[in-house]
């Protein structure tokens, strides 16, 4: 395991990422930083068509080829700070940390709202919000989460989850074309996109003196705990996003160079069950026990195994929950077009090596595309009780055993209902005794991309020779989930504020893993999929693009 931490730059809302002051060290210079040589392009065979480029923009994308070496910089001083909201490591320093992300770009407005005890009985994270006024007549909101997931597999890391180390592609087991990538937890999920986003608005400011746009942030810390505390942050907070005109969410290209534009979202509802040896009236009822009495006392975790068994088919892939299919909107005529055209471009090997993965369910690329991208399912996220420690041995009988399930759904249907058939299920199987804690429910969210927003996406991937697949006008193929449903101005799941705005993601620069060993983003690009100045480009691009088409 990786026990020793590169120090962290915690300087709160005075964060300035390249000038942090580390321990028993004097401040760094420009003299005195690091140069890491990185090619902002690299092997690259796209480039943005210059020709089709305004004055102004080029002096930006100068500046950040100029600069690259300290953009990755910032970005491994990001990765140093823990940020994992399951656990609250880092969570506090984290907000504080964004915060002066945003002072720095000069927004007149940051703040770090304390969102209080959310619906679920449990403490929201932070919510940072900034606003920087610039004058313009469009407002677009940037939609951030800092938090991440726990790294559970230490010993599988090929650097430290907290260095933010740069290697190549080889090392990293991913595409060796790839000279330079930096692990990290967080990386592609997601402080490497939303980097590329701060650099970008950074590099526009200092080149152009302010940005083209009025901007929004909003930046969660729950993203992988259901947005809970966004979720209360927008019931108490939604007057500060009066006046946005839209929305722009961190996106990235695919592992083959192509892009989508994205999003709406698909629903998401989680909840934990948990066996005890006193609801069952079997078992240890107080704790657990010595392993030996196995032979004369039942066991609450075997019982839970069955309970589990009797919710899901043999391979695990498909409910076994009366009704769980009910309301289940089906794909539209239009929208299984665009599923069959997406799909012909998928090299089924290179998505599974990109997610870690030796292969999906189906190895038809239309099946597999459309089972993710409006499928159901039912996981088993963990599951833990007893002897917990890995190796060795230990006699122990547990007396309760807990595990966490996501249920992902689609229109029509509701994360409420699913949780109330899972509770009949659990009742008409004989397991009245189990006991359900609802974490939280993401409702789904459509999305229209007839918008200022998605054409300045569009006419950025034209410009960057990024192949992309031209969505539906009138909604979104639904993807994974997001709080999409506390902003979307089109059908959502359940409409919990009176916010809403056109929302699309979409950019260039990729990585991989989230969740996963090895995490990743692409520093130096290869091939069709640009590096961090690529996508700090796309970024600046977007925006343009943006404030100069008139509003509809």
């Amino acid at each position: 395991m990786f026990l020793k931490r590169t120090p962290l730059c915690l300087l709160a809302s005075l964060v300035v990422f390249t000038g942090c002051t580390k321990k028993n060290s004097s401040p760094t210079t420009s003299a005195t930083k690091p140069r890491l040589g990185i090619r902002a392009q690299a092997d690259e065979t796209i480039h943005p068509d210059l020709n089709r480029t305004a004055p102004d923009l080029k002096k930006v994308y100068d500046y950040i080829d100029a600069n690259i070496d300290d953009h990755v910089l910032d970005f491994q001083h990001w990765i140093q700070q823990p940020s994992i909201s399951n656990s609250g490591e880092g969570i506090p320093e984290s907000a504080e940390m964004v915060k002066g992300m945003f002072d720095k770009l000069g927004c007149q407005t940051t703040r770090v709202y304390d969102v209080g005890i959310t619906e679920y009985g449990t403490p929201g994270n932070p919510v940072v919000y900034a606003k920087c006024d610039e004058g313009a007549p469009k407002t677009l909101v940037i939609y951030w989460m800092y938090d991440t997931m726990p790294v559970t597999q230490p010993d599988l890391w090929v650097a430290p989850p907290f260095e933010g180390r740069i290697v190549d592609g080889k090392a990293a087991g991913i595409d060796p074309s790839f000279k330079k990538v930096l692990i990290g937890r967080g990386a592609v999920n997601s402080k490497g996109p939303q980097l590329a986003q701060l650099e970008a608005f950074m590099s526009m400011k200092k080149v152009l003196g302010k940005l083209p746009v009025n901007l929004i942030f909003v930046a969660e810390g729950d993203e992988e705990r259901m947005d809970i505390g966004l979720r209360k942050f927008m019931k108490d907070h939604a007057d500060l996003f009066k006046g946005a005109d839209a929305m722009l969410r961190f996106a990235g290209q695919s592992a083959g160079g192509g892009a989508n534009i994205s999003g709406g979202s698909e629903g998401c509802v989680y909840v934990e069950l948990s066996t005890t040896g006193k609801s069952w009236g079997h078992g240890p009822t107080v704790s657990d026990i010595h392993g030996s009495y196995k032979r004369s006392v039942d066991s609450p975790a075997w019982r839970h195994i069955k309970m589990l068994g009797s919710l899901v088919s043999d391979d695990g892939n498909t409910p076994k929950i009366d009704g769980f299919f009910d309301n289940m909107q089906p794909l539209t005529a239009k929208e299984t077009e665009l599923l069959k055209s997406s799909s012909a471009k998928v090299n089924l090997k290179a998505a599974a090596e990109n997610i870690g993965v030796a292969r999906f369910i189906s190895e038809d690329p239309y099946t597999m595309q459309k089972m993710q991208r409006y499928g159901t399912s039912f996981n088993l996220d963990g599951i833990w009780g007893g002897n917990m420690y890995a190796g060795g041995a230990g006699a122990i009988l547990p007396n309760k055993i807990t595990s966490k399930h996501n249920f992902r759904y689609i229109p029509n249907m509701k994360g409420t209902d699913i949780v109330k058939k899972l509770r009949a299920q659990l009742d008409k199987n004989g397991y009245k005794d189990v006991e359900m804690k609802l974490i939280g429910d993401v409702p789904w969210a459509k999305m229209s991309y007839d918008s200022d927003i998605a054409k300045a996406i569009m006419q950025t991937f034209d410009e960057f020779g990024i192949n992309y697949q031209k969505p539906l006008e009138e909604e979104t193929i639904l993807g994974g989930y997001w709080p999409a449903y506390l902003f979307s101005n089109q059908e959502v799941g359940d409409r919990v504020v009176n916010v809403k705005m056109p929302i699309a993601a979409g950019g260039a620069g990729m990585g991989g893993r989230a969740h996963a060993a090895n995490e990743y983003y692409v520093i130096e690009g290869a091939g069709k999929v640009y590096g961090l100045a690529g996508a700090e480009k796309s970024v600046a691009a977007t925006l343009w693009h943006f404030a100069n088409t008139p509003k509809n």
